[in-house]
């Protein structure tokens, strides 16, 4: 009962845990990033940026502080040791923040915190079927609007407005009914163009009525407004009050009187053009050369992300029933598809060399009972260790999974010491009871100190400080309890199966009934022995029945696989004396043979690469642009787009999805994003290996030299 009582357990705690690719990772980096719009990089080092620098150095454990000033942006990036606690640091670093004295223009500095899981879960991308725009404009072409400050490529004003609305059914649609689903905390939405009413004021006309930009501003702010008013009773009754006077149209903030010229108003529409436009962008994304709009989900910090994603593919159901006719909704990435694809490479992998273990165990000892008993402690083990799991916070990733297949081979060593043993008191003659409990005392000691040793190398990995460390500690963690519930089999459940071939008569020697003085008591007694004794032991007993019976067809088989192995194992125990007399004759010529063997392979070891972690395929790959500083966002776009054409005549690509300039970056990485930077997605089509990637990479790379 205790047995089955673990399994429920451990198969409750599997249910809840959590299914990431990789162990969480945190880097001791910091990220203080603070925003001056329209100041120089010199302005922004000065002001910023080294004011920032001189109040953070003194920060607890801080081994390294540098900045990176940018237009209108400044980064101050700070090292930590390793080991140190980042929530105690982020709250130093902010009481030293809140101590500093900033330009007013400069917006309160933001602490950002280099974090894998801040990346988006999901990527989606809505796009016109039609769409007209995607054409790639020479440098040359390239104007500048000096009244919007912004770039922009030859785009007509039809396009811009079709993907203005595009942009607004993102925001008010998708994003709303993206944010409800369970598990998500945010959904960011970039690319198209975003609406913005625009006011182009005449210098001259406003010179002659001597007016200000100020004076217009603060009209402006005055006349658009939307207040709470107090709270008006009448009666029993209580109406809440509000100042509305919001703009609703353009005409009516051309309306607005900013002015007087004697006894005649003057107009806002007198000293300035008032239209509609769209802000300056941050972001161009791109699918396969057309301009789309990117939505990134985010998901929450403790979520399941497999789960997450599945409710928002749920989600996407009811999308496509609201979704124009004349939009595409397409999927460029989903986390969860490779997670699922690596964990369940790794289970398969696990539950393979399980069998083949038991496969091995019955090669050699050729008893179904006994073997099946020893194949019980792998299973058994490993939901026991799904407990531990959910104890100490350690998900269900490859490292983890990776130390669950390592420890399968460990997890009978011990089964079969323990039955070896209680089958030799057996053999003696002893009842299985006696033989259970003297054979695995015997043994029990030898049995702990042998896991202890085998424990001895893998926890000392938990120690480990840095990446190395952080990755290491799962599969450590995972390897030790995977361990510790082996031995607990082993000196607990396998004297227990192995003592059951005469259960009954071992309970009348060792165990004499004992008398209830009342009737009550001898129910009682009759229960707990038909429920704790009579029904294991029934529903053990069918189970082995059953289990012996299909064991028999698949025996009959494996006959072929036996013949061999007796024959193979046979000529090597013919053969094996012969070798060790020539190995004992000549003691010198054995040693010589195995240090130079030793010393040989010390001479592959540079030809050996080190890495962290080895290249997975997923079927995608990335490419970074970074163009020179001051290059405009339109032609980093060009540049990418040019690329995406190039790649039309490659094969095995699927799509392509582009961003130039910041787009829904979220990260703390001061070398990523601004205009001059860009990114390239390339989805490979279906079935595609590492051979279809690294061809795929060599023709882009051939194009790019070009």
């Amino acid at each position: 009962m205790f047995t089955i009582g673990i399994l429920l357990f451990g198969m409750v705690s599997l249910s809840r845990l959590q299914v990431n690719l990789l162990p969480e990772i945190s880097y001791p980096t910091l990220t203080v990033r603070a925003d001056y719009p329209g100041a120089a990089p010199a302005e922004i080092e000065n002001l910023i940026s080294k004011p920032i620098e001189e109040a953070l150095g003194v920060v607890k454990n801080a081994q390294q502080v540098r900045s990176i000033s940018r237009i209108g942006q400044s980064d101050v990036v700070m090292e930590f040791t390793w080991g140190t606690d980042m929530n105690h640091a982020i709250l130093d670093v902010r009481e030293k923040l809140d101590a500093l004295t900033l330009p007013l223009e400069a917006s309160r500095p933001v602490i950002l915190r280099f974090d894998p899981s801040l990346d988006p879960i999901m990527r989606y991308t809505v796009y016109l079927k039609q769409d007209t725009t995607a054409t790639i404009a020479p440098p040359d072409s390239i104007q500048a609007d000096f009244a919007s400050q912004n770039t922009s490529t030859e785009t007509s004003p039809d396009d811009i407005n079709r993907q203005k609305s595009l942009r607004v059914f993102a925001d008010e649609q998708l994003k709303k009914e993206i944010e409800s689903a369970a598990g998500i905390a945010s959904v960011k939405v970039s690319g198209g163009f975003e609406e913005e009413i625009q006011i182009l004021m005449d210098q001259q006309r406003m010179a002659h009525l001597n007016l200000s930009i100020e004076q217009v501003s603060g009209v402006l702010s005055a006349e658009n407004v939307n207040l709470s008013g107090g709270r008006l009773e009448e009666g029993s009754q209580q109406y809440l009050v509000r100042t509305l006077n919001q703009f609703q149209t353009v005409a009516q903030v051309g309306d607005v009187i900013i002015g007087q010229t004697g006894d005649r108003p003057v107009y806002l529409k007198d000293v300035a053009e008032v239209r509609e436009s769209y802000k300056e962008r941050e972001a161009i994304t791109r699918l396969n050369g057309l301009e789309a709009v990117e939505i990134a989900i985010y998901k929450e910090g403790d979520a399941n992300t497999v789960a997450a994603a599945q409710s928002v593919k749920a989600r996407m159901v009811n999308i496509e029933q609201i979704l124009p006719d004349n939009m595409e909704l397409t999927q460029v990435y989903d986390q969860s598809k490779y997670i699922e694809s690596a964990v369940s490479e790794v289970i398969n992998a696990a539950v393979i060399g399980g069998i083949f273990a038991v496969i091995i165990l019955y090669l050699f000892l050729r008893n179904f009972w006994t073997t099946f008993i020893i194949s019980v402690s792998i299973p058994v083990s490993v939901i026991a260790t799904f407990n531990m799991m959910y104890g100490y916070d350690i998900s269900l990733n490859i490292m983890s999974l990776g130390g669950i297949a390592l420890g399968i081979g460990l997890l009978v060593d011990n089964s079969i010491v323990v039955l070896e043993n209680i089958a030799r008191h057996r053999a003696m003659g002893k009842s299985v009871v006696e033989s259970a409990r003297e054979g695995a005392g015997e043994v029990g000691m030898a049995v702990v100190a042998s896991t202890l040793t085998t424990i001895a190398v893998f926890f000392p990995l938990v120690f480990v400080e840095g990446i190395a460390g952080q990755l290491f500690r799962d599969q450590a963690l995972t390897v030790t309890f995977a361990l510790l519930a082996s031995l607990i089999v082993a000196i607990t459940l396998i004297p227990m199966m192995a003592s059951m071939g005469d259960q009954s008569k071992a309970i009348a020697d060792n165990e004499p009934p004992r008398i209830p003085k009342t009737r009550f008591g001898g129910w009682m007694r009759n229960a707990r022995i038909f429920i704790f004794t009579t029904i294991p032991v029934f529903v053990v007993r069918w189970i082995g029945r059953g289990i012996k019976a299909l064991a028999a067809g698949v025996l009959s088989l494996l006959q072929p696989i036996f013949w061999l192995f007796d024959k193979g194992y046979g000529a090597i125990e013919d053969i094996y004396p012969g070798i060790i007399e020539f190995a004992l004759k000549r003691k010198i010529m054995v040693m010589a043979t195995a240090i130079l063997l030793f010393a040989g392979t010390f001479l592959l070891l540079p030809r050996i690469g080190v890495e962290l972690i080895p290249s997975l395929s997923q079927g995608e790959f990335r490419v970074e642009f970074s163009l020179p500083q001051g290059t405009p966002m339109e032609r980093t776009d060009n540049a990418l787009l040019q690329v995406q054409t190039a790649s039309k005549e490659v094969t095995g690509i699927s799509s392509i999805f582009s961003v130039a300039g910041t787009g829904n970056r979220m990260d703390a990485n001061p070398d990523q994003g601004g205009e001059n930077w860009g990114e390239l997605n390339v989805m490979l089509k279906d079935g595609s290996g590492r051979e279809d990637e690294e061809r795929v990479m060599q023709e882009l790379r051939k194009d790019l030299q070009r």
